[in-house]
């Protein structure tokens, strides 16, 4: 669909990439990855036509369509978010404003015999057509959908995208890209500015979608459920990999360890050809031998090993002293902006060691919440906290504290104590800081940069409590892993905010989900968590589409063959055996269900503190749910035995 032949782009300081020729087909989803600074917004730049290549040509077939959201778009317009999308499409557009005026045309008119007449009608019976192929009817609908999935509520539709942040203005252009169905959709990092619910929705989104997908994302998991080809750009060349991103790790692991074999070898081939050409050619009659040994050398093409330093890097959060049995307690605590409440009577107390994951919608007051906490922001209700609770807090906005006049690597030195200091280039390293980059002033710094070297400060601060709001924003997938086994690592306890899965996935024993101006806590793991969210979205509950499956099972009953009296009695009683599981089942999991449901309000007053009334109660949730695991198995197996026996 789309060829790029010899691509190149130069900069003052030399080339970014160059001679770069592949071919994009129609149904492709690619993940391009590659080091921070590698060019890869730039290539989704120049696939857009926002950019020239320096050299190079980009091949498209007339009428492409291409989708692109950027990470700094803007938009400034006034209309509400459904009219910002319901006006995107010029064609509906055109032909819905052509509809309008021959419907009130006719209306007026009275000349019904007349050729205009009929040739209006004829041209209204054409523009019907159009608009029904082109899903017109099915327009607005569209919108409203893929405005929700990606977080919208049915009062946001209406309100002007100009009330909006920008996090909220990159949904919305979003949501534009994807109702307009463009043959290809580039994106690069739509996962920084959405919650974990619509990160999901937006995944299903693109597995399906009938098109190519090219998508930057630091979201390993992201890209492994959506993508099937991986384009790395790496020492200003491009490599192509036919697998999504673990398997293309795997594959890169392994060429990596080859060249790096190759290039040793290279390197004795070489200092022996040098000690060769020192030793002829001072004779005479060697001296042609050894120019010809210096033309091979010159010729000789290095081989070069893009290796990552911070593969296998561990790191640990220096704990400061012990605190007491609970380090955190908010009695009646709340938060309310005039008539907008974001929580109320939230009374929790936080044990020594927890580890708990803060989830929520966006706009849900989470960072509220860790402010509220922190002291930063007034509201009801007390904060206290525990015994030698020694805090460390890692806000959104953390860079702006750091001193600009400042190196990167005295920013890191003045913080860090004990043996962590013999290797803080290292872990400068593992936050993409490397060679030159560690004297820069904090002054020059991007903002994500900043950000980062924030984070890595407070990795190196000695505390016994942690919390961290979207910590994983502008680091790679590389550096979150070096955070993520620092945390699992980690003595103390924390509550952290984040919308990576694969980041929570194991990392925390706790869920705080803000939803419905409360604080719930939830004792599964984040994939079962949205696993649960995504059900409660749809409209009925799993056990409901079951009872469904089962129902359509007995509709579906053929008539029986000709049996014998003794196989139809048996027939008989093995349907009566099954039937009977199925109810039985059916009222055990409905109590179970209920059971937990009732846990689940006890478990969010529980006090931690008390250990051995909270061990106790965390057993009694556990053992209701793995009773209801085994007689949903045994619903299943009931169920298929049914249809087996039709």
């Amino acid at each position: 669909m789309i060829n790029l032949e010899q691509i190149g782009v130069h900069l003052p300081q030399g080339y970014l990439f160059k001679d770069i020729s592949i071919q994009i087909n129609s149904n492709d989803k690619i993940g391009l990855v590659g080091k921070n600074g590698a060019g890869k917004s730039t290539l989704l730049k120049l696939l857009a036509g926002v950019d020239q290549p320096t050299e190079g040509k980009i091949h498209k077939p007339s009428g492409t369509t291409i989708g692109y959201l950027s990470q700094d778009i803007k938009i400034d317009s006034s209309l509400s978010v459904f009219e910002f999308l319901n006006q995107s499409n010029v064609l509906l557009t055109k032909i819905n404003h052509r509809l309008e005026e021959i419907n009130v045309e006719l209306v007026e008119r009275t000349d019904y015999e007349s050729d205009s007449y009929l040739e209006m009608l004829d041209e209204l019976s054409e523009l019907n057509h159009e608009f029904t192929v082109h899903e017109g009817f099915l327009w607005e609908e569209k919108i409203s959908n893929t405005l929700k999935g990606l977080g919208f509520s049915e009062k946001d539709l209406q309100m002007s995208l100009q009330t909006f942040s920008g996090g909220w203005k990159m949904r919305a252009e979003l949501a534009r890209i994807l109702v307009n169905n463009p043959d290809i959709v580039l994106l690069d990092e739509p996962t920084n500015h959405l919650d974990i619910i619509s990160i999901s929705w937006l995944e299903n989104y693109l597995k399906t979608f009938d098109g190519a997908v090219i998508v930057i994302s630091h979201d390993r998991l992201f890209l492994d459920n959506v993508t099937k080809r991986t384009l790395e750009i790496t020492q200003g060349k491009m490599l192509d990999f036919p697998f999504s991103y673990s398997k293309y790790k795997v594959a890169r692991a392994e060429e990596i360890e080859r060249l790096s074999g190759a290039a040793k070898q290279q390197e004795k081939d070489i200092k022996h050809t040098q000690e060769l050409i020192n030793k002829f050619r001072a004779k005479k009659n060697k001296a042609a031998f050894a120019q010809s040994l210096i033309k091979k050398l010159e010729k000789t093409e290095r081989i070069e090993v893009d290796n990552d330093s911070v593969v296998g890097m561990k790191i640990n959060f220096p704990l400061s002293v012990q605190p007491g049995k609970w380090v955190l307690d908010m009695k009646n605590m709340g938060k309310s902006y005039g008539d907008k409440v974001l929580f109320k009577g939230v009374n929790l107390t936080v044990g020594r060691g927890e580890k708990i994951a803060l989830l929520g919608a966006n706009g849900t007051g989470k960072s509220t919440l860790l402010k509220r906490v922190m002291g930063e922001v007034d509201g009801e209700g007390t904060v206290e906290y525990g015994h030698n609770a020694n805090v460390s807090y890692f806000a959104q906005d953390q860079a702006e504290g750091l001193d600009v006049k400042k190196t990167v690597y005295e920013t890191v030195d003045d913080i860090a104590k004990g043996e962590i200091r013999n290797s803080l280039r290292k872990v400068l390293g593992a936050f993409l800081f490397r060679g030159e980059d560690v004297d820069k002033k904090v002054g020059v710094l991007s903002g994500g940069e900043r950000t980062r070297l924030a984070l890595c400060q407070l990795l190196l601060s000695p505390s016994n409590f942690l919390i961290l709001d979207e910590p994983t924003n502008h680091l790679d997938i590389q550096s979150k892993e070096v955070l993520k086994e620092a945390l699992k690592n980690y003595e103390g306890t924390f509550i952290v905010v984040s919308h990576d899965r694969e980041f929570l996935d194991g990392l925390t024993n706790r869920i705080w989900d803000i939803e419905n101006q409360s604080l719930k806590i939830h004792h599964f793991g984040v994939e079962d968590f949205l696993k649960r969210k995504l059900e409660l979205l749809q409209p009925s509950s799993s056990l409901k589409k079951k009872k469904e499956i089962k129902q359509k099972v007995v509709e579906e009953v053929k008539t029986e063959q000709q049996l014998s009296y003794n196989e139809k009695k048996e027939l008989k009683r093995q349907k009566n055996k099954w039937r009977n599981q199925i109810n039985s089942s059916e009222k055990e999991i409905e109590k179970l269900e209920a059971k937990i449901t009732e846990m689940d309000e006890i478990m969010a007053a529980l006090d931690y503190s008390n250990e051995a009334k909270a061990s106790k109660v965390l057993r009694e949730y556990d053992d209701l749910k793995t009773k209801l695991n085994h007689h949903m198995e045994l619903w299943e197996e009931a169920t298929e035995k049914m249809e087996e026996l039709g």
